[in-house]
């Protein structure tokens, strides 16, 4: 709770749980009230490092480390400058090299180490690149605006898809109210039996569903390849009774060379269960049952407790 505090007028989460921390480019965080507040002209210092910042580069902190917050900032602008490929470059060395110059800035500028240099190192990079940057974020706002476009007619598809299922809901409605009000009419006029007309309202419905057939829901991906309950599908058909025999269970034969053991009503009866503690809710509730483990341990117990010579005989004889 004391992470999720303004650190100016010290409200917590705790106290207000719609409180919304707020955080700029410096990374401390400050609650919308202060904010509104202390920026009412658009633009002011930081109450923390006095930095000087402005009212709309506020946005609503996302992660509970306002360290975290301020590198993604930081990553997102640089990043928008430093946006070669691995093709712009001879080697994979040089691209290398040009990777770790990105993460050496974004460190400096995160931990404020250097930020004259950094940033004077940023801007030269600017001056140097600048038809190549202008080209490479002219290539990333097509295949942004592409995307877009895709996820446009996706939305497009669905609320059409939306449409036609309450359609045909909203049939389906009509049609059941149209059936109900027939059958009244038929009661309230006819003069036949009521159960014969009932039956015969029944019959003519199910023999209305079964010769309506459903064309199956096939969906797709935005890249085109399909899904849903479709009916070319490679599973087996479940066997019937003619294609073999019907299973049937065989139960264990335990073979056993010492006395019975108790059969499952015996052990309530002869005081088995007695002295097995009591079952708790966690165990019954994954399964276990008290009787069944003290069975178990009564047949374990009792299986090998004596040894039959004449069954041991014959076993050695028969090596």
């Amino acid at each position: 709770m004391e992470d999720q505090a303004c650190p100016r007028c010290k409200t917590t989460k705790y106290r207000n749980p719609s409180l919304k921390l707020m955080v700029n480019v410096c990374g401390h965080t400050l609650c919308e009230s202060c904010v509104d507040l202390l920026f009412l002209k658009g633009s002011g210092s930081c109450p923390e490092c006095h930095t000087v910042l402005r009212r709309v580069n506020f946005r609503i902190q996302l992660y509970e480390d306002s360290m975290v917050e301020k590198e993604v900032s930081i990553r997102k602008r640089v990043l928008r400058d430093f946006n070669k490929k691995e093709e712009d470059f001879g080697t994979s060395r040089e691209y290398d090299n040009y990777l770790e110059e990105i993460e050496n800035i974004i460190f400096n500028l995160v931990n404020n180490i250097d930020i004259i240099e950094t940033n004077k190192k940023i801007e030269q990079y600017k001056r140097e690149n600048k038809e190549q940057i202008l080209r490479n974020k002219s290539k990333l706002g097509k295949k942004e605006s592409e995307l877009e476009e895709l996820i446009e007619l996706e939305k497009m598809q669905q609320e059409e898809r939306k449409l036609e299922l309450a359609k045909e809901e909203l049939e389906l409605k009509k049609k059941k109210l149209k059936e109900k009000e027939d059958l009244i009419d038929e009661l309230m006029f006819s003069e036949g039996d009521a159960r014969n007309i009932v039956q015969t309202f029944a019959s003519a419905i199910q023999a209305s569903k079964d010769n309506t057939k459903v064309a199956p829901k096939v969906t797709g991906f935005s890249t085109g390849i399909k899904f849903g309950q479709q009916g070319n599908s490679n599973f087996l058909p479940v066997p019937k009774i003619d294609d073999g025999p019907v299973y049937k269970y065989v139960p264990i034969i335990q073979e056993i060379e010492g006395p019975t053991p108790p059969a499952k009503r015996d052990l309530v009866k002869k005081g088995y269960i007695t002295f097995v503690r009591a079952v708790t809710d966690a165990e019954k509730a994954g399964g276990f049952a008290t009787n069944y483990s003290c069975l178990r341990a009564l047949q374990e117990a009792m299986a090998g407790l004596y040894t039959n010579p004449s069954k041991k005989s014959e076993e050695i004889s028969i090596v």
